[in-house]
């Protein structure tokens, strides 16, 4: 059982990813993937359903779309840490976004409902996490093309959220 996990290194992880990795700079992957979770379900309860559909402009996700793009990646996200973590080394392939967003059917859901499913798909990758030994933090494999250490993918879950949360309040609802 994994009691703390550690920032990775930028050798763990793609260039592409150092965003949302920076993003997450909590100290204890556990610990930020909890009060993350916390913080989103509460931030959520607030808003009212015309801001969970607003769009920020034409052609952009609704609030919740956003949310439900935050499970989807993070689902994916933490699959590749399954995999990886159990030696897997074949290659995965990568997802494009957009395609998942109308079949979500957000705007037919209640808040209640995607934020019940965001809160067990967050459960899920806590417990998974938290039973990674050093060993299986370590392990690496190829995903997109690209290298990335099981660690890492724990932290660019939690950076996607505080970049897609950070969104959310600037572009969305203009508060800093």
């Amino acid at each position: 059982m994994q009691a703390h996990i550690t920032f990775p290194d930028p050798t763990e992880y793609p260039e592409y990813l150092r965003g949302y990795i920076e993003a997450a700079k909590a100290e204890d992957l556990l610990v930020g993937l909890a009060a993350s979770q916390q913080y989103i379900i509460n931030f959520m309860l607030e808003l009212k359903e015309p801001q969970l559909n607003s769009r920020y402009q034409p052609g952009k996700w609704s609030i919740k779309e956003v949310l439900l793009h935050i499970v989807d990646t993070e689902r994916i996200f933490a699959y590749r840490a399954l995999r990886f973590s159990r030696q897997d080394k074949t290659p995965l392939a990568g997802f494009d976004q957009d395609l998942y967003v109308e079949p979500s059917k957000a705007a037919s859901r209640t808040i209640t409902s995607i934020l019940n499913e965001y809160a067990a798909v967050r459960q899920a990758t806590i417990e998974l996490f938290k039973n990674l030994n050093e060993e299986a933090l370590n392990q690496r494999g190829t995903a997109s093309n690209n290298e990335i250490s099981v660690r890492a993918i724990g932290y660019a879950i939690l950076g996607h959220e505080i970049h897609h949360l950070r969104i959310i309040r600037e572009k969305y609802l203009q508060i800093g």
